[in-house]
């Protein structure tokens, strides 16, 4: 079992390793219930460390969005552009609405 702290995975990819092999062990079973609980908690804080790297990753991400006359390129935060589907869903009614509503006149 490992008691390693979470400081001792600070990278993506080991979190995860260690998260895999935990997993393996869990569904293998035969450990006593105490050591299931031990790694079921360890476990959790590695979901919560990748989690925390994936959305750190996302947000230092930026997004492509043209090419000055320079060759320079415009970027722009991904979370500012990248709508929710919800959001885009909404979009395209609003635009088959309206064009709907001049069509009749």
């Amino acid at each position: 079992m490992s008691k390693k702290n979470l400081h001792d995975s600070p990278q993506f990819e080991p979190a995860m390793e260690e998260l895999e092999k935990i997993v393996r062990r869990l569904e293998q079973g035969g450990n006593s219930l105490d050591d299931d609980l031990t790694d079921y908690t360890r476990a959790m804080s590695l979901v919560k460390v990748c989690h925390d790297r994936l959305a750190k990753a996302e947000r230092s991400i930026e997004l492509l969005s043209g090419v000055k006359a320079d060759g320079t390129p415009v970027t722009e935060p991904l979370e500012d552009a990248v709508q929710s589907l919800e959001e885009k869903q909404g979009d395209r009614s609003r635009r088959r609405s309206a064009r709907q509503d001049d069509s009749l006149f």
